[in-house]
């Protein structure tokens, strides 16, 4: 009898596993979806279309980042880690970011503008959670696999040293950044298509504010895949700023409320 696929997964997913149903590669790795270049370009599109008019589908959002990355750019990634002693211990150790590991409630208590409570309030404040990220699926390459999930498990503390709010400006302001740092391709399709759904006065900030900011600081801070942020919770916020080499974008949020003000 052929598997039941579940519902609750988006269309391309679906379909992508009923193929499977008649011919399955090996997994590489726990959780690990094979697939081969047509699938990965279904999922691609899948995904990416889905997600241009559902932003908030995360799981869609995760897939295209999957779907989209490149061997060549994922072992680019992951060999800048391996030329910095604290990215090699990174993944020679992979430690994981959730509530649990960095017992959130403790770095509430943390003094003022260290890393720790910083990250913590950003959290607080927006509302979100480490334990939303979804695990990789789609990479073939194991170590690559794990690249992205820190990747994607250090997103919030990216946020959390720009200040940058998930709001959609936010959110594609940092997709530029992470894009100019680590030049995985999701970042740069964000960046570039998602601006299409704001309004003209929202493009115009992203245009000659945010992006220039991204650009700037993206590309000449130092590769924020190789900060092991568990280990320095404690630190100044700013003085890491510093040492990267990222200055701190103006404040999305009061820039639109001085807009609206004056409406």
């Amino acid at each position: 009898m052929r598997p039941r696929v579940p519902t609750n997964v988006s269309p391309c997913v679906r379909l992508l596993k009923r193929n499977y149903t008649y011919n399955t590669p090996i997994p590489n790795y726990p959780g690990h979806v094979p697939t081969n270049i047509f699938q990965k370009l279904f999922l691609a599109a899948g995904s990416g279309i889905y997600s241009f008019f559902d932003p908030t589908r995360g799981d869609l959002i995760a897939t295209l980042g999957e779907a989209t990355a490149l061997p060549f750019l994922m072992e680019r990634l992951r060999d800048s880690m391996l030329a910095d002693p604290t990215g090699r211990r990174i993944l020679r150790e992979r430690p994981r970011i959730t509530s649990s590991s960095l017992h959130i409630d403790q770095l509430l208590e943390y003094p003022e503008n260290t890393i720790g409570r910083t990250y913590a309030e950003w959290l607080k404040r927006e509302g979100v959670s480490p334990d939303t990220r979804a695990p990789v699926r789609y990479i073939d390459d194991e170590e690559c696999a794990y690249v992205m999930q820190r990747y994607r498990e250090c997103h919030d503390f990216y946020h959390a040293i720009t200040g940058l709010p998930i709001i959609i400006e936010g959110e594609i302001a940092l997709k530029m950044f992470e894009f100019a740092n680590t030049v995985i391709p999701m970042t740069g399709i964000g960046a570039v298509l998602a601006p299409l759904r704001l309004k003209p006065k929202q493009r115009e900030r992203l245009r000659t504010i945010y992006f220039p900011w991204a650009i700037k600081n993206g590309a000449s801070a130092k590769p924020l895949i190789n900060v092991y942020w568990e280990e320095i919770l404690d630190r100044d916020v700013q003085s890491l700023r510093e040492e990267l080499g990222i200055e701190k974008p103006p404040d999305l949020r009061g820039l639109r409320k001085k807009r609206i003000s004056r409406l």
